[in-house]
């Protein structure tokens, strides 16, 4: 009885690492089959690219550096892929874990670390600490192109992100505009692309659990992983999705 006992479980672990693997795999095909789209629709990725992730170990940077890992492999045109992780220098955010992961999966890796969480407290009031980081960390990022010769610098944001950037931009500024896929920032001779542009969160979510990805929890004190302005926007948008539910669709 001990032994068929052992062996039910055995085959119970066995189909769940089965069922855990088609997960995976259809995730991964519906990741692949979006951020493919985007690519091709806009012009994202050309022959001798040298792409740049910008890398914050979060479930929608962690899945772009994968699927375009992927991509790079199955693709009719050669381009190379990289990663680099800015470290703002906040104890309630330490991505250094990410260092030992990229040495396994062999992606030339760019670990920056600055001081801007504590130059940005010295300066500013709490509520402005997002923004400014962002843009240091964008900073950062453009000068690592330069570095090193990556002339493309790949960004995580999805399509959630964009629906929720077009409805700040319209209620704070009167303006109907939102993150571009792809262009260029000419004064760092860098094009910007976001090949998730067509991905829902949830895939991205779905993608990273079912290929057990090592996340990291993004909880700087100044810049929590949901703000409170944009929680807002998301609650708006979840209810007119629950009336229209091809919003995202259409």
């Amino acid at each position: 009885e001990k032994q068929m006992s052992s062996g039910k479980v055995a085959e119970g672990k066995g189909e769940d690492e089965v069922s855990m693997h088609k997960r995976a795999q259809k995730a991964e095909k519906k990741l692949m089959s979006s951020v493919g789209k985007a690519i091709q629709d806009f012009g994202m990725i050309k022959d001798g690219d040298r792409v740049l992730v910008g890398l914050s170990g979060g479930k929608d940077s962690l899945s772009l550096l994968h699927i375009l890992l992927a991509l790079k492999r199955k693709a009719p045109i050669k381009f190379d892929v990289a990663a680099c992780t800015v470290d703002p220098q906040t104890p309630e955010y330490d991505p250094s874990t990410l260092k030992t992961y990229l040495q396994e999966l062999n992606v030339a890796y760019f670990y920056e670390s600055h001081g801007i969480i504590q130059q940005a407290s010295c300066s500013l009031q709490k509520n402005s600490i997002c923004s400014f980081c962002s843009r240091m960390k964008r900073g950062v990022l453009y000068s690592v192109c330069e570095r090193e010769g990556f002339n493309v610098l790949a960004l995580g944001q999805h399509l959630d992100d964009q629906a929720e950037s077009f409805l700040m931009s319209a209620f704070h500024n009167g303006q109907l505009r939102t993150m571009k896929a792809n262009y260029l920032a000419r004064e760092h001779a860098v094009r910007i692309i976001r090949p998730l542009t067509y991905v829902r969160e949830q895939v991205t979510r779905e993608f990273a659990m079912a290929k057990k990805l090592p996340v990291i929890n993004e909880n700087c004190p100044g810049c929590f992983e949901a703000p409170q302005e944009r929680a807002r926007i998301k609650m708006v948008l979840a209810a007119q999705e629950q009336i229209f539910p091809d919003l995202y669709g259409k």
